[in-house]
C-alpha cells in the first residue's frame, strides 16, 4: 500500500513551546526558523499573500506581526511595501520576552502579549499578519487567535502557515543536518510540518472563526496561505 502524502494532522509537542527554557537555546532556534523562512518560502509565501493588500494601503500604514519570533517576516513585509510606495510601520508581538526584546531592532515596536488578548483597540491596526504560529493553537485556541486577528485589523487580515506533507517533513530533517540546524530546531520543525494544515482545513478555520469565505493558495515548499478583509 502507498503512503498518502498527507498525513493526519497531529497535535505533537514542541520543544520551544515548553517553559523555563534557556533564553539562548530559544535566540538559537528561532535564528534557524528565520533561515528556513528565507530559504524554504516561509518569508515569500506571506509576501505574497500581503501583496495585494500592499497596494490598497494608505501611505503610511501599519502592520502588527503575532508570534514575530526574530521579526525577519514584519522587516521583509516593510520593505516589500516601499515598493508599493508604502512607509509600512511595523509591530512585533511575541509572548516570550527574550523573543519580543530580539525582534526590537527589526521592528518598530516590539510587544510581549499573549495573542490570545492582544493589547490592541479595535481595528487599531491597517494589517494583522501571522507566519507558522497558527498551528501552535491546537483546538478552539486557533479560532481565538484568528478572531482577535480580525478585531484588530481594519484591512486585511493574512495568515501565512505550514501545508502539512510526509515530503515536507522528510525534507526538512534531511536538509537540517546541512544546514547544522540546532537539534531542537529540527525536531520542532518536523513537528510543525505535521500540525500543519490542509487548504480545507484552514478555510473551515476561518470560516469557523470569523465567518469568512477566504480565498486559501496553496505556496512553494508546502505553504499555504489566505487573508481576508476584517468582519
Amino acid at each position: 500500500m502507498l503512503m498518502t502524502t498527507t498525513p493526519a494532522r497531529r497535535d505533537g509537542t514542541e520543544i520551544l513551546d515548553g517553559d523555563g527554557l534557556d533564553p539562548r537555546l530559544v535566540r538559537r532556534s528561532m535564528s534557524d526558523v528565520a533561515r528556513a523562512n528565507a530559504l524554504f518560502g516561509g518569508a515569500s509565501a506571506l509576501l505574497a499573500e500581503l501583496d495585494p493588500a500592499l497596494r490598497n494601503l494608505a501611505p503610511d500604514s501599519t502592520l502588527i506581526d503575532i508570534g514575530t519570533g526574530l521579526g525577519d517576516i514584519p522587516a521583509r513585509a516593510r520593505q516589500r511595501a516601499r515598493s508599493h510606495g508604502v512607509a509600512l510601520r511595523t509591530v512585533g508581538v511575541d509572548i516570550a520576552p527574550e523573543l519580543a526584546a530580539a525582534s526590537a531592532h527589526k521592528v518598530d515596536a516590539a510587544v510581549c502579549a499573549d495573542a490570545l488578548q492582544l493589547p490592541f483597540r479595535d481595528k487599531s491596526v491597517d494589517v494583522a499578519t501571522c507566519s507558522q504560529v497558527l498551528h501552535h493553537f491546537p483546538g478552539t485556541s486557533g479560532l481565538y487567535l484568528l478572531r482577535e486577528m480580525n478585531r484588530v485589523a481594519r484591512v486585511r487580515v493574512v495568515v501565512s502557515d505550514l501545508r502539512r506533507s510526509w515530503t515536507a517533513a522528510g525534507g526538512l530533517w534531511v536538509a537540517s543536518f546541512p544546514l547544522l540546524f540546532h537539534p531542537v530546531s529540527r525536531h520542532d520543525g518536523v513537528a510543525s510540518v505535521l500540525r500543519g494544515f490542509t487548504p480545507e482545513e484552514l478555510r473551515e478555520l476561518v470560516q469557523d472563526a470569523v465567518g469568512a469565505k477566504a480565498t486559501v493558495n496553496r505556496r512553494f515548499a508546502y505553504r499555504v496561505t489566505t487573508s481576508w478583509a476584517p468582519q
